[in-house]
């Protein structure tokens, strides 16, 4: 599988550019590759003041022409993250998986939010887990902050995950933390992680860049640089069997571990 990493830069307070120029990108990404993925919240970073306005549903314009450019690219996607507003009435900070012939195999709702940028005060948590297959390769979706909780990980990989994708917005004040966690996630998990981070500045904090392809042994494959681009990366998921086959440590996972409860739960039981 060709997997293209699409390291866009976002633009505060630009909605209709952002949407244009990431649509654009994605385009270019597609015709050459079988997979192509963007970073979070692509459409409208973290501007979230309109989030209210600007929040997609399930069959908006943009989703459309996403499911759209899948077939006529022949090109699966996974469109970074969406603010998507769900059947339940709350915007979650949604990835979205298209296969080839235009059709939504997952839709994740970002799990850990960020406490940072109060992201609680615009987006609901996903609670919903899927390992799901594009073009025979089964993935699972998570995003930026969901890297520090490596429990998510496990969950995808103990389900048989070859690929984990990460879209994200992850500053550079922090970029030795993300490549270390794109490894570490990937070599504990025996799986590929594909990492596509943006680039730009929101509040004067600058995104990191360096979108990568990370091997199930910790190997990166192919890296973005600083600024903005596509980068393509060419993924065997065979060799996600090959690595469990001679070091399997999921096989060693202890699923039922009696422990002791932590404080916030002793306190919380008085």
């Amino acid at each position: 599988m060709k997997i293209a990493l699409v390291q866009m830069k976002l633009e505060e307070k630009n909605h209709a550019g952002n949407t244009a120029h990431g649509l654009e990108m994605l385009e270019t990404a597609a015709r050459r590759s079988d997979l192509a993925i963007l970073p979070e919240i692509w459409t409208t970073g973290y501007s979230l003041g309109h989030l209210q306005e600007q929040a997609e549903t399930m069959d908006s314009p943009l989703v459309r022409e996403l499911r759209t450019l899948a077939v006529r690219t022949h090109c699966s996607l996974i469109p970074g993250s969406l603010p998507i507003r769900w059947d339940d009435g709350r915007i979650y900070n949604t990835v979205l998986a298209i296969n080839r012939e235009g059709r939504i195999v997952s839709k994740y709702g970002k799990a850990h939010l960020f406490g940072m940028f109060n992201e609680k005060q615009f987006f609901a948590s996903g609670d919903r887990f899927d390992v799901y297959e594009l073009d025979g390769v089964r993935c699972g979706s998570t995003v930026c902050y969901d890297m520090r909780f490596p429990e998510l990980y496990r969950y995808l990989a103990l389900r048989d995950a070859q690929l984990l994708v990460v879209p994200a917005e992850w500053p550079e004040r922090r970029g030795f933390a993300w490549d270390i966690l794109c490894r570490a996630r990937a070599i504990e998990n025996h799986l590929f992680v594909a990492a596509v981070n943006a680039v730009g500045t929101f509040k004067k904090d600058v995104f990191y860049g360096h979108s990568r392809l990370v091997d199930p042994n910790g190997f990166v494959l192919a890296e973005a640089g600083k600024g903005e681009e596509i980068v393509y990366a060419d993924m065997d998921p065979a060799k996600s069997e090959e690595t469990r086959r001679y070091l399997n440590s999921l096989q060693d996972v202890r699923l039922r571990i009696s422990v002791p409860p932590f404080a916030g739960e002793k306190e919380a039981q008085r």
